[in-house]
């Protein structure tokens, strides 16, 4: 079965032109007027915040709505400014008014309503799902629950588990009787996950031996990790508690 290649007369067509080309022309002016929704500056500029992540997460949370937002109406901006632009290149490659799916025309009155579309009424695709996310958020992906690299023996990097606790730290709506570990003795600061976990180094005594910039000088630094080094009788005999510790099994924790 053949269609007619020309399903719209020269008039209409006409009349179609013109209508993207307005469209094209005030999409246009929108590009340039609006520093794309206030994009164009970043979040910290904008809220004079030095940091968008060290209060509490509903701190910013009306900025965080408008942000997400203004994301929201600039890629439907731009989405929109791409289709006029091609359907007037249909136009002129004498493509315009043809289903991409079928290859049926497009009625008259459809085209007049949606200039843009590439499809008749039966063959219209669902919407896409826009994924539009901040570059930093790469590293999460999968989301939190997928990205646990604990179980990993050769993984060390920042997971979605590590990203969690970061924001548990600053405090949630749990109290100790939900925290992880049950034996905290009431202690807020100690209740998020793996509280105990070792940050910024891997074995213990990489937390209390240190060097000068050239590594001479080794130097011990008596703090938790180094008393409950001591006190489980690591290591080969080489390192001895601080006479005061020692007394009163006590130690400044410098951790």
């Amino acid at each position: 079965m053949t269609h007619d290649p020309h399903p719209i007369s020269s008039q209409q067509l006409q009349s179609l032109r013109s209508i993207l080309l307005e469209e094209q022309q005030w999409l246009e002016k929108e590009r340039e007027s609006n520093s794309h929704f206030g994009l164009s500056d970043s979040l910290r500029d904008q809220t004079g915040e030095l940091s968008t992540n060290d209060n509490h997460p509903a701190d910013l949370g009306s900025e965080m709505f408008e942000r997400s937002k203004d994301i929201a109406l600039n890629v439907n901006l731009e989405s929109h400014f791409t289709q006029v632009a091609e359907a007037l290149e249909r136009i002129d490659k004498g493509q315009y008014g043809i289903c991409q799916s079928c290859g049926a025309p497009i009625s008259f009155e459809r085209l007049e309503a949606v200039p843009t579309t590439l499809y008749c009424k039966k063959h219209v695709p669902d919407a896409p799902d826009i994924e539009y996310r901040p570059v930093e958020e790469d590293i999460l992906a999968p989301p939190f629950g997928r990205t646990s690299l604990d179980e990993l023996d050769k993984e060390t990097e920042f997971d979605g588990e590590d990203a969690w606790q970061i924001v548990e730290s600053w405090g949630s709506s749990n109290s100790p009787a939900m925290a992880d570990n049950p034996n905290i003795s009431n202690n807020y600061n100690d209740m998020e996950i793996e509280a105990d976990e070792q940050v910024g180094y891997v074995e213990a005594f990489e937390s209390f031996l240190a060097t000068d910039i050239y590594g001479q000088h080794v130097t011990l630094i008596r703090n938790r990790a180094y008393n409950e080094y001591i006190h489980n009788n690591e290591g080969e005999g080489l390192l001895e508690l601080d006479p005061q510790d020692a007394e009163d099994d006590t130690y400044t924790d410098l951790t």
